[in-house]
């Protein structure tokens, strides 16, 4: 499994962050084919195509969205032949219904990544039917300058998929909320955005690179009786931040589940 050739169908917001990624780590743009109807341009180097081609490729990477599946079906079954990986995005979407889709396919996997691939920071949950050792080795290194590769048994893909992939969008939240929350007290809303950002990109950096797990920096970061443990004990009374992220990773990972049984048939 080479992997040198590439057809993205359905170029859109993950998909294109995904392009983008690739060739800001400097992997050949020739490699890569995009098959769009609504993108009027692609990237220099990068074919661009209306309709699917009549060729063969390593890998095909599905960025529609997860309800389009039935409908794009017969037009990417021709390429999906024994030596072809199909890669889905597709969230709900479960690899017994791409294997039903796509039967034919040397091997079907899905692919959970968040935009943070266009920098090469996200985490990148992966599940398959059809990788033997060396291809899950080949498939992880050319999904490696996107960020972190991670294989989990597929039972889990639901609550990954609330984790690292919908979770970008709760910590925007939380700096939204941050920023908010400094603008009631009396900082410019521009200046508290500025602030709150640049405090959780150098938070996560630290986090990232240290050694010490998040909950003992945030120990670390407190003195007993300071400003600091005064803030951490809103937070931590009664469990009050843990339970809503407990409730907010429940309700994403339920709708994850509630798309797949619709993808399924099963209502």
């Amino acid at each position: 499994m080479k992997n040198e050739s590439i057809l993205i169908f359905g170029c859109g917001n993950m998909a294109g962050a995904m392009l983008d990624g690739w060739l800001a780590r400097g992997l050949d743009p020739a490699r890569f084919t995009v098959v769009d109807r609504s993108n009027e341009s692609a990237p220099e180097g990068v074919t661009l195509l209306r309709e699917v081609p009549d060729d063969h490729f390593d890998a095909v990477l599905i960025g529609i969205k997860p309800h389009m599946l039935a409908d794009i079906a017969p037009l990417l079954e021709p390429l999906a032949g024994p030596d072809t990986a199909m890669l889905s995005i597709l969230a709900g979407t479960q690899l017994d219904v791409l294997r039903k889709t796509f039967p034919r396919a040397g091997s079907v996997v899905r692919v959970m990544p968040n935009l943070a691939v266009a920098l090469g920071k996200s985490p990148i949950a992966l599940a398959a039917q059809g990788l033997d050792k060396a291809g899950r080795a080949a498939l992880g290194a050319l999904l490696e300058p996107l960020g972190t590769p991670e294989w989990i048994e597929e039972d889990a893909f639901d609550l990954v998929t609330a984790l690292a992939g919908s979770g970008p969008s709760f910590v925007y939240r939380f700096i939204d909320a941050l920023a908010a929350g400094a603008h009631s007290l009396g900082l410019p809303h521009d200046q508290s955005q500025r602030l709150a950002t640049a405090m959780v990109e150098g938070a996560a950096a630290l986090a990232a690179a240290s050694p010490h797990s998040p909950g003992e920096l945030a120990r670390r970061v407190a003195s007993p009786g300071g400003v600091t443990q005064k803030g951490l004990d809103v937070l931590d009374d009664g469990k009050a931040l843990e339970r809503l992220m407990e409730a907010t990773l429940r309700a994403a990972r339920d709708r994850s589940a509630e798309m797949a049984r619709q993808a399924r048939g099963e209502g």
